[in-house]
């Protein structure tokens, strides 16, 4: 094994793991926004949206998210997007703009279902009770059932995240510097052609190792909480 590479070119490393965070908090902020509007449309008696929603979720669950990466990054015109400096890598905005658009809307179709799922967990005793006590649907949704599931719903959200964190690997198809596009520059930079690409998927299985863990003690914590 030569990792005689990394003093030279371990920012290409460092800079692309913070690109892949930072990329992944964008998607899961944007995604579970955009869930949580699916996953109520869905509970409305407004047929026509409705529709359209079933529509969305059946297309984005429906086909593999390198061929949406690909269609959003020709559909989407972003030419004007700056182009910025960030330490051994650029963040080229023509690039990331799309690439974040396209997998928060992917994440939202399967969030939705994440959410869909935590609201109908809940008792309906649970809005019963509110409407018996004169509360609106609208606020018996925001005030009681939401919060119900949003506990519900949190380790779920937790696994899209470390999902988020490996698909994002796909953005290197459109030339976004992460991770993995990082080390593909290594790789083709210094013709060792084995040794980048294990040291990327080290630092991706660290991510999600951390991740996991954080995840576990969030679902313990809330178990103490419902016992």
């Amino acid at each position: 094994m030569d990792f005689s590479f990394l003093p030279k070119y371990w920012g290409y490393f460092n800079y692309g793991v913070i690109v892949t965070i930072m990329i992944s908090l964008c998607v899961v902020f944007f995604g579970t926004i955009l869930g949580i509007l699916v996953a109520l449309a869905k509970r409305s008696n407004i047929k026509v949206l409705d529709w359209l929603v079933r529509l969305y979720v059946w297309i984005f669950r429906g086909t593999p998210m390198v061929v949406q990466i690909m269609i959003a990054f020709l559909w989407m015109d972003f030419t004007d997007a700056p182009v910025i400096g960030f330490g051994t890598v650029d963040l080229d905005f023509s690039r990331l703009l799309p690439g974040v658009i396209i997998l928060s809307l992917n994440s939202g179709a399967y969030i939705s279902e994440i959410v869909r799922a935590g609201i109908e967990a809940v008792p309906k005793g649970q809005t019963e009770a509110a409407y018996s006590l004169g509360i609106k649907p609208f606020k018996t949704m925001r005030y009681v059932v939401l919060p119900q599931a949003f506990k519900n719903i949190l380790p779920a959200l937790g696994n899209e995240f470390i999902t988020i964190i490996k698909d994002s690997s796909l953005l290197q198809t459109i030339g976004i510097m992460e991770l993995w596009n990082g080390a593909q520059t290594v790789l083709t930079t210094t013709y060792i052609p084995l040794e980048p690409l294990l040291f990327a998927a080290f630092y991706y299985l660290m991510l999600t190792t951390i991740l996991t863990g954080g995840q576990k003690l969030l679902e313990n914590h809330l178990g103490k909480g419902q016992k």
